[in-house]
């Protein structure tokens, strides 16, 4: 689906009364309000650096780019708008996004053995994998890691995670992702 496709399954998520599983559940579908905000602050305040600009500009072949999401993903809504706001820079980039819980290719991505996402891939023009990243980054990892060590419940996790992201301010997430894309 096109990322406008996503923004309107989101949307009808939202004011869908009769959801069905998980958003029928009500944390989740709290869950996936704090993520549409989340989503939406991002795709107003996000600043691409620099480098993520001309990284992007110098690309001069098709790529496809997938990323395999959801709404309810508390990751995803800190992750997705900032690869959609670097695919729109080159017209040599074509962005889809999979729902990883309808018809994804999430079983050839496994992280760990596990549906993880975001799962972003990157494709050459022949849909030759150039390379996958996901489902976040390191060192928003390393908060998830030390947080599930420490036996944190977890909403404590989640909380985490999200002060490491707003802290971040997309920084990890562009100089990951600029590494794979040079």
């Amino acid at each position: 689906m096109s990322w406008n496709e996503y923004l309107i399954k989101f949307e009808q998520i939202l004011n869908d009364e009769n959801s069905t599983a998980p958003y029928n559940d009500p944390e989740y579908f709290e869950y996936t309000k704090l993520n549409h905000a989340r989503l939406k602050r991002w795709l107003k305040t996000a600043v691409l650096t620099e480098e993520t600009k001309a990284v992007i500009h110098a690309i001069k072949e098709k790529q496809n780019w997938i990323l395999i999401t959801e709404p309810w993903c508390g990751d995803a809504a800190h992750i997705t708008p900032i690869i959609y706001l670097m695919s729109i820079l080159n017209d040599n980039i074509h962005l889809e996004l999979q729902l990883r819980d309808s018809d994804s290719e999430i079983d050839n991505y496994l992280t760990n053995g596990g549906k993880s996402i975001p799962i972003f891939i990157v494709r050459d023009a022949e849909g030759k994998d150039k390379f996958r990243w996901g489902p976040r980054p390191v060192n928003a990892q390393n908060v998830f890691n030390e947080q599930k060590t420490k036996g944190e419940p977890f909403e404590r996790i989640k909380e985490a995670l999200q002060h490491f992201y707003n802290s971040d301010k997309t920084a990890s997430i562009q100089k990951e992702l600029v590494a794979l894309l040079k």
